[in-house]
Protein backbone atom coordinates (compact mmCIF):
# COMPACT_ATOMS: atom_id res chain seq x y z
CA UNK A 1 0.00 0.00 0.00
CA UNK A 2 1.19 3.49 -0.92
CA UNK A 3 2.56 5.58 1.85
CA UNK A 4 -0.22 8.31 3.18
CA UNK A 5 0.72 11.88 2.68
CA UNK A 6 0.94 13.40 5.84
CA UNK A 7 -1.04 16.97 6.66
CA UNK A 8 -0.85 18.79 10.18
CA UNK A 9 -1.10 22.40 9.31
CA UNK A 10 -4.20 24.22 8.10
CA UNK A 11 -2.16 26.41 5.96
CA UNK A 12 -1.00 23.15 3.48
CA UNK A 13 -2.47 23.57 0.11
CA UNK A 14 -4.00 20.50 -0.12
CA UNK A 15 -6.21 20.84 2.96
CA UNK A 16 -7.41 23.88 2.28
CA UNK A 17 -8.40 22.33 -1.16
CA UNK A 18 -10.30 19.70 0.53
CA UNK A 19 -11.91 22.31 3.20
CA UNK A 20 -13.22 24.21 -0.02
CA UNK A 21 -14.19 20.67 -1.78
CA UNK A 22 -17.07 20.21 1.01
CA UNK A 23 -17.85 23.33 1.81
CA UNK A 24 -20.65 24.43 -1.14
CA UNK A 25 -24.48 22.96 0.63
CA UNK A 26 -27.11 21.85 -1.32
CA UNK A 27 -27.36 22.14 -4.99
CA UNK A 28 -24.17 23.55 -5.24
CA UNK A 29 -22.83 20.78 -3.51
CA UNK A 30 -20.37 18.60 -5.85
CA UNK A 31 -18.04 16.91 -3.41
CA UNK A 32 -18.89 15.24 0.18
CA UNK A 33 -17.00 13.65 2.84
CA UNK A 34 -18.27 10.09 3.90
CA UNK A 35 -17.46 10.08 7.72
CA UNK A 36 -16.63 6.93 9.92
CA UNK A 37 -15.62 3.33 8.44
CA UNK A 38 -19.01 1.62 9.33
CA UNK A 39 -20.51 4.22 6.91
CA UNK A 40 -18.01 4.12 4.53
CA UNK A 41 -18.28 -0.17 4.58
CA UNK A 42 -22.36 0.52 4.46
CA UNK A 43 -21.96 2.93 1.18
CA UNK A 44 -19.22 -0.44 0.21
CA UNK A 45 -21.54 -3.25 0.37
CA UNK A 46 -24.32 -1.71 -1.67
CA UNK A 47 -22.09 0.23 -4.48
CA UNK A 48 -23.39 -1.99 -7.44
CA UNK A 49 -27.07 -2.83 -6.31
CA UNK A 50 -27.89 0.73 -5.43
CA UNK A 51 -28.10 3.40 -7.95
CA UNK A 52 -28.46 5.71 -5.20
CA UNK A 53 -24.70 4.31 -3.75
CA UNK A 54 -23.60 4.92 -7.47
CA UNK A 55 -23.82 8.40 -7.17
CA UNK A 56 -20.54 8.38 -4.99
CA UNK A 57 -17.23 8.19 -6.47
CA UNK A 58 -14.59 8.04 -4.39
CA UNK A 59 -11.47 10.69 -4.62
CA UNK A 60 -9.37 10.53 -1.55
CA UNK A 61 -9.30 8.06 1.66
CA UNK A 62 -8.45 10.04 4.79
CA UNK A 63 -7.15 8.70 7.72
CA UNK A 64 -6.45 10.03 11.45
CA UNK A 65 -2.95 10.41 12.47
CA UNK A 66 -2.02 7.41 14.20
CA UNK A 67 -4.73 5.17 13.03
CA UNK A 68 -4.02 1.64 11.01
CA UNK A 69 -5.39 1.69 7.65
CA UNK A 70 -8.73 0.41 6.82
CA UNK A 71 -8.90 -2.70 4.14
CA UNK A 72 -11.21 -0.65 1.81
CA UNK A 73 -7.91 1.74 1.09
CA UNK A 74 -6.18 -1.18 -0.70
CA UNK A 75 -9.69 -2.08 -2.58
CA UNK A 76 -10.68 1.39 -3.70
CA UNK A 77 -7.46 2.06 -5.22
CA UNK A 78 -7.36 5.98 -4.28
CA UNK A 79 -4.93 8.00 -1.99
CA UNK A 80 -4.84 8.37 1.14
CA UNK A 81 -3.55 11.62 3.64
CA UNK A 82 -3.85 11.17 7.11
CA UNK A 83 -4.78 14.20 9.10
CA UNK A 84 -3.90 15.68 12.33
CA UNK A 85 -6.55 14.84 15.20
CA UNK A 86 -7.50 18.95 14.99
CA UNK A 87 -7.48 18.72 11.26
CA UNK A 88 -9.56 15.91 10.64
CA UNK A 89 -11.93 17.11 13.58
CA UNK A 90 -12.41 20.77 12.01
CA UNK A 91 -12.37 18.93 7.96
CA UNK A 92 -15.52 16.78 9.79
CA UNK A 93 -17.11 19.06 11.94
CA UNK A 94 -17.81 16.99 14.90
CA UNK A 95 -16.43 17.13 18.14
CA UNK A 96 -15.08 13.94 18.30
CA UNK A 97 -13.37 13.24 14.73
CA UNK A 98 -13.64 10.16 12.75
CA UNK A 99 -10.95 7.77 12.60
CA UNK A 100 -11.31 7.12 9.08
CA UNK A 101 -13.31 9.45 6.38
CA UNK A 102 -13.49 9.37 2.19
CA UNK A 103 -13.96 11.96 -0.28
CA UNK A 104 -16.60 11.37 -2.93
CA UNK A 105 -17.52 13.04 -5.77
CA UNK A 106 -21.23 13.59 -6.45
CA UNK A 107 -23.21 11.93 -9.79
CA UNK A 108 -25.38 13.91 -11.44
CA UNK A 109 -29.08 13.54 -10.01
CA UNK A 110 -31.91 11.11 -11.43
CA UNK A 111 -33.59 12.34 -14.70
CA UNK A 112 -36.21 11.52 -16.79
CA UNK A 113 -39.88 10.42 -15.69
CA UNK A 114 -40.31 9.87 -11.80
CA UNK A 115 -40.61 5.77 -11.03
CA UNK A 116 -43.45 3.98 -9.93
CA UNK A 117 -43.47 5.33 -6.23
CA UNK A 118 -41.82 8.73 -5.17
CA UNK A 119 -41.43 10.23 -1.45
CA UNK A 120 -41.65 14.15 -2.09
CA UNK A 121 -40.39 15.92 1.14
CA UNK A 122 -41.06 19.27 1.38
CA UNK A 123 -39.49 22.12 3.82
CA UNK A 124 -37.95 19.08 5.73
CA UNK A 125 -35.59 20.75 7.99
CA UNK A 126 -33.89 18.57 10.37
CA UNK A 127 -31.18 16.28 8.62
CA UNK A 128 -32.90 13.20 11.03
CA UNK A 129 -36.29 14.04 9.96
CA UNK A 130 -35.21 13.72 6.33
CA UNK A 131 -33.10 11.02 7.08
CA UNK A 132 -35.80 8.79 8.65
CA UNK A 133 -38.11 9.28 5.55
CA UNK A 134 -35.85 8.15 2.94
CA UNK A 135 -34.69 4.69 5.19
CA UNK A 136 -38.49 4.12 5.37
CA UNK A 137 -39.42 4.79 1.98
CA UNK A 138 -36.67 2.62 0.57
CA UNK A 139 -37.90 0.13 3.02
CA UNK A 140 -40.96 -0.03 1.70
CA UNK A 141 -40.26 -0.38 -1.80
CA UNK A 142 -40.51 3.72 -3.21
CA UNK A 143 -38.09 4.21 -5.78
CA UNK A 144 -37.11 7.86 -5.64
CA UNK A 145 -37.19 11.12 -3.24
CA UNK A 146 -38.20 14.46 -4.57
CA UNK A 147 -37.17 17.33 -2.58
CA UNK A 148 -38.73 20.35 -2.78
CA UNK A 149 -37.37 23.85 -1.54
CA UNK A 150 -36.07 24.29 2.28
CA UNK A 151 -35.17 20.56 2.90
CA UNK A 152 -31.72 19.84 4.87
CA UNK A 153 -29.11 18.86 2.34
CA UNK A 154 -29.09 15.27 2.28
CA UNK A 155 -25.48 14.89 1.42
CA UNK A 156 -23.70 17.30 3.93
CA UNK A 157 -21.42 15.15 5.53
CA UNK A 158 -22.97 15.67 8.98
CA UNK A 159 -26.55 14.40 7.15
CA UNK A 160 -24.61 11.19 5.58
CA UNK A 161 -23.32 10.34 8.88
CA UNK A 162 -26.57 11.28 11.03
CA UNK A 163 -29.08 9.73 8.54
CA UNK A 164 -26.98 6.33 8.55
CA UNK A 165 -26.01 6.83 5.11
CA UNK A 166 -29.88 6.81 3.45
CA UNK A 167 -28.80 8.90 0.84
CA UNK A 168 -27.23 5.47 -0.54
CA UNK A 169 -30.14 3.58 0.01
CA UNK A 170 -32.55 6.02 -2.30
CA UNK A 171 -32.04 8.30 -5.19
CA UNK A 172 -32.62 12.19 -4.54
CA UNK A 173 -33.52 14.57 -6.99
CA UNK A 174 -34.76 18.08 -6.49
CA UNK A 175 -36.78 20.28 -7.62
CA UNK A 176 -37.55 24.16 -7.22
CA UNK A 177 -41.87 24.08 -7.53
CA UNK A 178 -44.05 20.54 -8.01
CA UNK A 179 -45.74 19.65 -11.42
CA UNK A 180 -47.39 16.72 -11.23
CA UNK A 181 -47.40 13.94 -13.42
CA UNK A 182 -50.41 11.67 -13.92
CA UNK A 183 -50.03 9.74 -10.92
CA UNK A 184 -51.87 9.41 -7.43
CA UNK A 185 -50.14 12.87 -5.24
CA UNK A 186 -51.06 12.82 -1.98
CA UNK A 187 -49.81 15.67 0.64
CA UNK A 188 -49.69 13.81 4.43
CA UNK A 189 -52.28 16.62 6.47
CA UNK A 190 -54.37 15.63 9.49
CA UNK A 191 -56.67 19.01 9.10
CA UNK A 192 -60.27 19.60 7.86
CA UNK A 193 -60.55 18.04 4.58
CA UNK A 194 -58.43 15.66 4.08
CA UNK A 195 -59.08 11.89 3.02
CA UNK A 196 -58.55 9.08 5.46
CA UNK A 197 -55.58 6.44 4.72
CA UNK A 198 -57.93 3.66 4.40
CA UNK A 199 -60.35 5.14 1.64
CA UNK A 200 -57.83 6.24 -0.64
CA UNK A 201 -56.52 5.13 -3.91
CA UNK A 202 -52.34 3.92 -3.16
CA UNK A 203 -51.94 2.53 -6.52
CA UNK A 204 -49.09 3.36 -8.73
CA UNK A 205 -47.95 5.60 -9.81
CA UNK A 206 -48.35 6.76 -6.36
CA UNK A 207 -46.15 10.58 -4.86
CA UNK A 208 -46.32 11.03 -1.30
CA UNK A 209 -45.70 14.26 0.22
CA UNK A 210 -44.44 15.35 3.57
CA UNK A 211 -44.37 19.21 4.54
CA UNK A 212 -42.47 21.05 7.13
CA UNK A 213 -42.54 19.86 10.66
CA UNK A 214 -43.52 22.88 12.26
CA UNK A 215 -45.84 24.27 9.67
CA UNK A 216 -46.98 21.87 7.80
CA UNK A 217 -48.36 23.07 4.26
CA UNK A 218 -49.37 26.53 6.45
CA UNK A 219 -48.71 29.20 3.21
CA UNK A 220 -47.83 26.98 0.75
CA UNK A 221 -50.46 26.36 -2.37
CA UNK A 222 -50.25 23.08 -3.80
CA UNK A 223 -50.91 22.29 -7.12
CA UNK A 224 -55.10 20.75 -7.37
CA UNK A 225 -54.39 18.02 -8.34
CA UNK A 226 -52.62 17.22 -4.90
CA UNK A 227 -55.15 15.55 -2.36
CA UNK A 228 -54.68 15.74 1.72
CA UNK A 229 -54.22 12.36 2.86
CA UNK A 230 -54.68 12.08 6.71
CA UNK A 231 -53.52 9.25 9.18
CA UNK A 232 -55.67 8.88 11.93
CA UNK A 233 -54.82 9.40 15.67
CA UNK A 234 -55.92 9.61 19.31
CA UNK A 235 -55.08 11.67 22.06
CA UNK A 236 -52.57 13.88 20.24
CA UNK A 237 -53.01 16.72 17.87
CA UNK A 238 -50.12 15.29 15.40
CA UNK A 239 -47.68 13.32 13.95
CA UNK A 240 -43.91 13.91 13.94
CA UNK A 241 -43.32 14.21 9.87
CA UNK A 242 -40.73 11.00 9.64
CA UNK A 243 -43.61 8.76 11.59
CA UNK A 244 -46.27 10.22 9.36
CA UNK A 245 -43.93 9.34 6.33
CA UNK A 246 -42.83 6.06 7.31
CA UNK A 247 -46.65 4.66 8.21
CA UNK A 248 -48.13 6.11 4.70
CA UNK A 249 -45.31 4.24 2.67
CA UNK A 250 -45.95 0.79 4.94
CA UNK A 251 -49.43 1.33 3.79
CA UNK A 252 -48.88 1.55 0.15
CA UNK A 253 -46.23 -1.65 0.57
CA UNK A 254 -49.07 -3.26 2.18
CA UNK A 255 -51.48 -2.56 -0.28
CA UNK A 256 -49.59 -3.57 -3.39
CA UNK A 257 -48.36 -7.13 -1.58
Amino acid sequence: MKIADRITSRTNPRYKSLKADVAPGGAKRTRTLILGAKLIEAWWEVRHTSDAAGRFHPQTWLRLEGVAPHALERALSVDTLELGESLMRDLADAGSPPEHALLVDLGPEPSGPLPSRVIVPWGIQDPGNLGAILRSAAAFGFQEALLGPGCADPFSPKALRGTMGAAFLLPIRRCARLEPDAGHWYALHGGEGSQPIASADLSEPLRILVGNEGHGWSGETLPPEIAFLSIPIQGIESLNAAVAAGIACFEAARRLA
